[in-house]
């Protein structure tokens, strides 16, 4: 039996990766050989899920401060994870976060680096940010329109939020008060116009121009290409290719609700390999009973079978012990 790994991280619990090794465990429990290909949808994770960092760079942090950012430059390819130079974890969490103030200066900071090394093409992971700054502090940090000719950049959007309702949408999230959010939302607007002014580009009518608090958008009035986030990761890996030659693809996320299906790493998965006929398994921490499920997905929920306390405290084993009894054959 050939086993695909390619499940989501588990956020707060465990990487893409750690649970793609588990799910390596469970085949070999089986003797069963396995790929793992941790997958991700533009958010956190993404630049592990492509080959990972071999580069790093002093950039400035969300706040103002420095901070040293991991990213990848391979065969003039590179791959930039926003949230690793201006992510709410990175500001230390909504709670310590300036949402008013937040930049994504080191984000273009790092593009510019990327540029300045030689890179062609330049993807940018966006999700987990600190900002909404509808993504001026990266323009402003961008090599010059003459500089950035025949560079092509991508933008992997991991929602679809329209740019001037980002701080709706997500201020909150990165502790943005009610007042704060109209402030941040007036704000958007007029930088929508601004962009329009100078670029010609009408970011308002593009989907995902909101993500990461409309850096997405920014981005997009300086050329980028918006496009779904796990089909720039699915394609990049050969995902399609890698489920048809798999016997059993199993997936799998934190927790499996209606979004799963809307663009996410679970959803795309599932619809690759009813395409291709691969029996498809999804290992979730714990599932809306509300979402629906399409008939070719098994779901094996984790807080179902080994209780709240066990799944989140120790989901790699979990993980592992579920899927050796599904691949067996058993419930």
């Amino acid at each position: 039996m050939r086993v695909l790994a390619a499940p989501d991280k588990f956020r707060g619990t465990a990487s893409a990766g750690e649970i793609a090794e588990a799910m390596a465990a469970a085949a070999a429990a089986v003797s069963a050989s396995c790929d793992p290909a941790p997958m991700a949808d533009g958010g956190e994770g993404t630049l592990d899920a492509l080959g990972g960092p071999n580069r790093s760079s002093a950039v400035t942090g969300p706040l103002g401060e420095p901070v040293i950012a991991p990213w990848r430059l391979s065969r003039g390819v590179a791959v930039i994870e926003m949230a690793l130079a201006s992510g709410l974890a990175v500001a230390g969490g909504a709670a310590r976060n300036d949402p008013i103030n937040a930049t994504t200066s080191g984000t273009g900071e790092l593009i510019a680096e990327a540029v300045a090394a030689g890179a062609q093409r330049v993807l940018v992971a966006v999700g987990g940010s600190a900002t909404t700054d509808g993504g001026l502090g990266a323009l402003e940090a961008l090599p010059s329109p003459a500089r950035m000719a025949g560079v092509e950049m991508i933008v992997a959007c991991d929602v679809r939020t329209a740019f001037v309702d980002a701080a709706a949408v997500y201020g909150p999230q990165k502790g943005a008060s009610p007042a704060q959010v109209e402030l941040l939302t007036r704000r958007l607007r007029r930088l929508a116009q601004i962009y329009e002014r100078d670029s010609g580009v009408d970011v308002t009518t593009m989907a995902g121009a909101g993500a990461a608090g409309g850096l997405a958008g920014g981005l997009a009035s300086r050329g980028a290409g918006l496009v779904n986030g796990f089909e720039v990761v699915a394609d990049e890996i050969g995902l399609p290719e890698r489920i048809r030659d798999a016997d059993v693809v199993v997936t799998g996320e934190g927790r499996y609700d209606a979004t799963s299906l809307q663009g996410k790493v679970v959803g795309g998965v599932t619809g690759i390999a009813a395409q291709s006929g691969t029996r498809a398994l999804a290992v979730v921490g714990s599932t809306d009973p509300t979402a629906p499920t399409p008939d070719s997905l098994e779901i094996l929920d984790l807080t179902a079978r080994f209780g709240p306390e066990r799944a989140h405290g120790d989901p790699c084993g979990c993980v592992l012990e579920a899927l050796e009894a599904a691949l067996r054959g058993g419930p």
